[in-house]
């Protein structure tokens, strides 16, 4: 390649560049959702396992922030002192449970009653149906937290989707969920905010129902033994730790479906070894008998 054809090369690339840049400066104006910023989770990853001290926080922030609004419908009391997940101890999920309600019957006289909860019963919702949570949230109920994790995502584009198959990148829900948490701000000059709507960076189209739900020191977090909280009571460190829980309830087994697939990978491949090895150790006797005859095939010829 000549000086003038690199220089060339390297002129169109930079036109390329500026226009790309141009055209992501056109859509960001225009209102489109930017990328939520990449965060790193220790559930990423073929080998990631969660943080059982984040998901309890996690759990923590849920039942004094969340709960008041959305349910958690796929979790029962009992999952949270499953392996995988937070992990309370029996008796401490015992205890949460005997602290709710739960609506039960009907009883002998066939009326309804409450009694107070049990391990086996699912978390409860602050609304007795939809219809009473869309009542009070401007005539739309929140959403179910139970998948959420799972099923907010976004596209990432090329290269990168080639990359993620091999680094397992799964984290978009999780990456939108503390972006949009953290995404409330000031509407930009130019923008309204209809009656009832907030701004919210991260959020599709920008307005969004809910109020900002975290704000610094809302949730108290355990101390250490220096009287002062293990992580920072931030508004960043809730929603990454309630994210973290909400990935855990989106996929209670996925430690070990993390496991099981490795263990299976190993075994492919010890079996993939041992099969060609076989396929070697056969055919090399094959191979030796037919190259033993061609002398007789010669001298018959």
């Amino acid at each position: 390649m000549t000086t003038k054809t690199f220089l060339m090369a390297g002129a169109v690339a930079a036109a390329l560049g500026l226009s790309a840049l141009s055209l992501a400066a056109q859509a960001l104006a225009s209102g489109e959702t930017p990328e939520p910023p990449r965060l790193r989770w220790s559930f990423s990853g073929p080998f990631g396992t969660f943080d059982r001290a984040q998901l309890q926080r996690g759990f923590k922030v849920y039942r004094e922030v969340c709960s008041a609004c959305h349910s958690l419908r796929l979790i029962d009391f009992r999952n949270l002192s499953q392996p995988g997940g937070p992990e309370f101890s029996d008796a401490q999920v015992k205890a949460l449970a005997a602290e709710y309600k739960i609506k039960d019957g009907p009883n002998e006289q066939g009326e309804m009653y409450e009694r107070p909860g049990r391990p086996a019963d699912p978390i409860p919702w602050n609304f007795p149906n939809e219809q009473a949570a869309a009542a009070a949230n401007g005539g739309k109920a929140p959403p179910d937290l139970s998948v959420m994790a799972k099923a907010r995502t976004y596209e990432r584009g090329f290269p990168w989707f080639i990359f993620d198959v091999f680094t397992q990148f799964q984290a978009q829900g999780t990456d939108h969920i503390v972006a949009l948490l953290n995404g409330y701000e000031e509407p930009p000059a130019g923008v309204t905010v209809p009656p009832g709507g907030y701004y919210n960076e991260y959020y599709p189209g920008h307005i969004i129902a809910m109020p900002k739900p975290l704000n610094d020191g809302q949730v108290e977090y355990p101390k250490g033994p220096d009287g002062k909280p293990v992580v920072p009571e931030t508004v960043m460190q809730y929603a990454k730790d309630v994210t973290a829980f909400l990935m855990w309830a989106a996929e209670p087994s996925l430690e070990a479906r993390k496991r099981i697939g490795f263990n299976v990978m190993a075994f492919l491949i010890l079996f993939a070894a041992l099969v060609y090895y076989t396929k070697k150790k056969i055919w090399s006797r094959v191979g030796g008998e037919v190259q033993g005859l061609q002398p007789e095939l010669h001298k018959a010829t």
